[in-house]
């Protein structure tokens, strides 16, 4: 009887080494910074909220949420937080209503509507800083141009920054002309893609500039300006750069913000944690806030 075959001995099946995909080592330096700069401090602030954190002093004994209790029966608080909501939505609303009629005025390109563009989008270029200390030298009443001009035409020129009725005003007015060119560039270029058969067969229907405005282009601008509002609404509620410049907070704090409690609390008085805990609940407030928007702004491409 023949002896079976020898069986061929199988190649051992090479072992799969995991590669790292390169994508990560260019993710790896953000990520590195954003973990540096933004996560720790955030967990950071968090952890002395809930301490009676002083600087300067070796011990900061735990207190719980007494920092947010005492912020809670804080009349200065509730009235910077006042501010800085009126502020957010006079500057979100006024900016957005202008920034959409300069867009549609300008809609076409040509040399003089190239001209203005660059015109309006110029004061969102310069830092908020420089724009508050050109607005409060304007607007000084012994050397400001405003009411030196003013005064030529025979008006008497009001306080405006020194009066607690229109200091306030004053700032939602210059942080309106400094984000007015920002929302006018997002809305005409969403305009600019919107196909102008469109408009041309509502010209066909009989449709006016009104309506073909309010059922084609305001419907076309619906993602551009939850993009602008969103923006606008975030940075509002930081408020801090304007305010300092240009009047400080006051008078008697009638434009004192959160962020400029909140400086005022931590790098003056030196509590951080009762400043960290005014961070934490503005930024409660700037996530409900937004999470309300995108809820009421929802749109599909249905519609």
């Amino acid at each position: 009887m023949s002896s079976p075959p020898l069986l061929r001995a199988r190649p051992r099946a090479r072992t799969r080494r995991p590669r790292l995909n390169s994508a990560y080592l260019f993710v790896l330096p953000s990520v590195v910074l954003i973990g540096v700069f933004i996560a720790e401090p955030i967990v950071q602030s968090g952890w002395m909220s809930l301490h009676d954190w002083m600087i300067g002093d070796s011990h900061h004994p735990f207190v719980g949420l007494d920092n947010y209790t005492a912020l809670f029966h804080d009349s200065r608080f509730f009235n910077a937080l006042r501010v800085t909501v009126v502020y957010t939505v006079a500057v979100t609303v006024g900016q957005t209503l202008i920034g959409l009629a300069i867009a549609s005025r300008l809609r076409r390109t040509t040399w003089y509507t190239a001209l203005l563009r660059t015109a309006y989008f110029f004061p969102f270029i310069a830092s908020l800083v420089v724009s508050g200390i050109v607005w409060k030298f304007l607007l000084d009443p012994r050397v400001g141009l405003v009411d030196a001009w003013l005064a030529k035409a025979g008006v008497t020129p009001p306080e405006w920054l020194q009066s607690t009725s229109l200091a306030l005003p004053t700032v939602i007015a210059v942080g309106i002309w400094k984000n007015v060119g920002f929302t006018m560039i997002v809305l005409l270029a969403s305009m600019q893609q919107t196909p102008p058969e469109l408009y041309e067969a509502a010209a066909i229907d009989g449709a006016g500039p009104w309506r073909r405005f309010w059922h084609i282009t305001l419907p076309a601008l619906r993602p551009a300006l939850l993009f602008t509002t969103l923006i606008a609404t975030v940075i509002g509620l930081q408020l801090f750069d304007l305010v300092f410049a240009m009047t400080g907070g006051g008078p008697i704090f009638h434009t004192e913000s959160v962020v400029m409690y909140l400086y005022q609390k931590g790098f003056v008085e030196f509590q951080m944690g009762y400043a960290s805990a005014i961070a934490w609940v503005l930024l409660a407030v700037i996530l409900v806030i937004s999470a309300v928007q995108l809820r009421l702004s929802r749109y599909r491409d249905v519609d």
